[in-house]
């Protein structure tokens, strides 16, 4: 718990609200901008003294009950109220977010996508949400999978013919890169996340995903350019553009070519066999 910086971060944001702001007739004789404390008390359910020992520094640590009143009494967002959390000293436990929807604002930018465009939203686990026919055409169909497998993280390691996509010399290096990335997530998530339920599928899986796993990869460059090989075209080498929505729960990937180079032409092939 950092008490010094907890009573400061409630006071701020106590001095930031108006009465009218939760309801509150202002009244006549108030001088001073914000809420009084013994307001955000009456709002969080508790007595005004134990709201004050916390602003004070005093009394012991407020349960987890109690930061969720007083979040909901300041009006708090999810960011602010996750940071009141760490401040009293409690971890903040992943929101459920819904596996098959896209935020409205990158459906927006994806629905305005040139037809040709080999792109595809992503959750932070490689579960598919929407693909172009050229994306589906180049990576396959990612909208096919199910429970575990929906997260290109498990399918890797679980299923052989994901590979197929990408130069045999590649695999490693591929396959280090989802480990990074998915013990980043499980460090930000915590154990009983999703991310939490694929790691320990896959230490029970996989041989190959529990070595990666124990030598604690660190992600390399975001969306770096990718080699892939196309049933049709063979071999193309191809960049990345991605664009993360603000929550960070899911990516745009664009899959690019140099124009008039050979892998623009493929890509084009790729299209119209599609």
């Amino acid at each position: 718990m950092q008490r010094a910086r907890l009573a400061d971060f409630l006071r701020t944001r106590r001095a930031a609200l108006q009465p009218e702001d939760v309801g509150l007739p202002r009244g006549s004789r108030r001088r001073t901008g914000g809420l009084r404390r013994e307001e955000v008390a009456a709002l969080s359910a508790m007595s005004t003294d134990y709201y004050s020992r916390i602003e004070q520094q005093r009394g012991p640590q407020p349960s987890e009950q109690l930061l969720a009143a007083i979040a909901r009494a300041l009006r708090l967002t999810d960011q602010e109220r996750d940071h009141l959390f760490r401040l009293g000293g409690y971890p903040v436990k992943p929101r459920a977010k819904p596996a098959r929807s896209v935020n409205p604002g990158m459906a927006r930018i994806f629905d305005n996508l040139p037809p040709d465009a080999a792109a595809l939203v992503v959750t932070d686990l490689g579960e598919t949400l929407r693909q172009t026919p050229l994306a589906r055409e180049l990576l396959g169909d990612g909208l096919a999978y199910e429970g575990l497998s929906a997260s290109l993280h498990y399918r890797w390691f679980d299923d052989p013919a994901v590979r197929k996509i990408h130069p045999p010399e590649d695999h490693a290096t591929v396959g280090r890169e989802l480990v990074a990335d998915l013990l980043r997530i499980h460090t930000r998530d915590g154990e009983s996340s999703r991310a939490g339920e694929i790691v320990r599928a896959l230490l029970a899986r996989s041989p190959e995903f529990a070595a990666l796993w124990r030598a604690h990869p660190v992600p390399g460059p975001v969306c770096a350019r990718k080699r892939f090989v196309h049933v049709t075209t063979g071999a193309l080498d191809l960049d990345c553009q991605i664009l993360v929505d603000p929550d960070q729960s899911q990516s745009l990937l664009v899959y690019t070519a140099t124009a008039d180079s050979p892998a623009a032409a493929k890509l084009r092939r790729i299209g119209l066999n599609g």
